[in-house]
């Protein structure tokens, strides 16, 4: 009998049916890709109300002439303000005023307590499946094209946001940013 046994246990990376990120679509074990459609928010409340109500019609319209699978995904994303804070900074150390100054001092104040209660953004995606690839083309056009119908600005999710909503939900939201361990 060999000394030796072999580790038969399969790694978590292997029950998912992901080959590979790349050209703004996820590449599937089995052919499919997915490919799919990031929605920028929007307020809809402060609109009026007759407004209101032809986003949400616009919207229905759209869903019901989409004829194929998709998913709607909704997932917070950590918002980096370091830079808005830097350069509200600026401003204070070059600012005479003292109104001027007391105004951007309290920003600053509340920009620190949004840094640490973990500042999220929300974000909206349209995912769906596709083997051909010209068709998920198609498909996102013309997911696009009614949103903006809708008065909703988005478009094509790229390899960063793809690689964040796996994070979010492979990860529990937490970044991956540790190198491979090998044995």
């Amino acid at each position: 009998m060999s000394s030796k046994t072999k580790n038969t246990s399969a790694s978590t990376e292997s029950f998912i049916p992901i080959k590979t990120i790349i050209n703004n679509m996820i590449e599937l074990d089995d052919g499919n890709k997915v490919a799919g459609v990031k929605v920028f928010p929007k307020n809809i409340f402060i609109l009026e109300e007759y407004e209101q109500f032809n986003v949400i019609d616009n919207l229905k319209n759209l869903y019901n002439t989409l004829d194929f699978e998709f998913w709607l995904v909704v997932t917070d994303r950590p918002v980096d303000i370091a830079v808005y804070i830097a350069q509200l900074q600026s401003q204070f150390n070059s600012t005479q005023s003292s109104l001027a100054r007391k105004l951007i001092s309290q920003d600053l104040q509340k920009a620190r307590q949004f840094i640490n209660n973990d500042v999220t953004d929300v974000e909206f995606y349209i995912l769906f499946k596709e083997k051909d690839v010209s068709l998920l083309q198609k498909r996102v056009r013309l997911v696009i094209n009614g949103l903006a119908q809708s008065g909703l600005a988005s478009a094509q999710a790229n390899n960063d946001d793809l690689r964040m909503l796996l994070e979010s939900f492979l990860n529990g939201g937490q970044n991956t940013e540790f190198g491979t361990v090998l044995s």
